[in-house]
């Protein structure tokens, strides 16, 4: 019998404190649970918890210790984190915004074999980095953006080399945090196009946003976050709810569907 894949996830009676005293509770004695291989995604509005959350999968904000708590991440509570990051995909407008404007989109996509954002002169890619990072933006369609330079591109063609960036070191699972911020309407199609495929490429998604609209048909869970505490967890057919929504965002919403896609108004 094959063993199963240790869970992406697993929080237990997490609380992570933000601010500048570090007495403000960002995740507020939080459990979850997160397969490998799953799509989910956790939805909440601005200051709910969500860019923590990101940062606690990642080893940048560590939970309070105290009697009954826990976090573990692909099966493991102590990572190295050169390591870790090598199995996750991280797409952050954080990062975009750390990329020196003269990186070139082979660059970028480089850089994720050593967790920077550019090619740095200690660093020296092998051949075969080279070889992958090439593949990686020829699989998603942008080769001809290896040579030019970030401050070049379009909002849509950087995030799509960020996304060349997660996938090159073949990660576990990719984590997308409010992918469609700063992007126009033609970018923000070609952005959930391309979160579907990869998401029926059989690789994890974890998408981290508050629109509705970004929450792709093959997302099958959605969290909703508020305050720092879970509000609901379950289905996407039974959370995305007019009246669950306006719970979470704390306005009176309408919900309408097309094509396998939810949008509020």
């Amino acid at each position: 019998m094959q063993t199963p894949a240790p869970a992406l996830l697993s929080l237990n009676h997490v609380t992570i404190l933000r601010g500048e005293l570090g007495q403000r509770p960002a995740l507020d004695d939080v459990s979850l649970q997160i397969d490998s291989g799953e799509h989910v995604c956790i939805l909440g509005p601005n200051g709910c918890g969500k860019s923590t959350l990101i940062k606690t999968i990642t080893r940048e904000c560590y939970p309070l210790a105290r009697d009954g708590s826990s976090i573990a991440i692909l099966g493991k509570e102590r990572w190295n984190i050169f390591d870790l990051r090598s199995l996750l995909g991280i797409v952050s407008p954080d990062l975009l915004a750390s990329c020196t404007t003269d990186a070139t989109g082979l660059d970028v996509v480089l850089s994720g074999f050593f967790s920077s954002t550019r090619i740095y002169p200690h660093h020296h890619p092998e051949a075969a980095h080279v070889a992958r990072a090439r593949e990686t933006l020829e699989r998603l369609g942008i080769s001809h953006l290896a040579g030019r330079a970030v401050a070049e591109m379009s909002s849509g063609e950087a995030k799509r080399t960020l996304i060349a960036r997660a996938l090159v070191h073949q990660p576990k699972a990719l984590l997308f945090d409010e992918p469609s911020n700063a992007l126009d309407i033609a970018a923000q199609i070609q952005l959930r196009d391309t979160m579907r495929e990869l998401a029926q490429s059989g690789i994890g998604i974890l998408l981290v946003t508050h629109h509705v609209s970004e929450i792709i048909p093959e997302i099958e869970r959605v969290v909703l976050l508020r305050e720092g505490k879970i509000l609901a967890d379950g289905p996407k057919t039974e959370i995305l709810s007019e009246k669950l929504l306006s719970e979470l965002f704390g306005v009176p919403v309408r919900l309408g569907r097309v094509d396998g896609f939810f949008h509020l108004y």
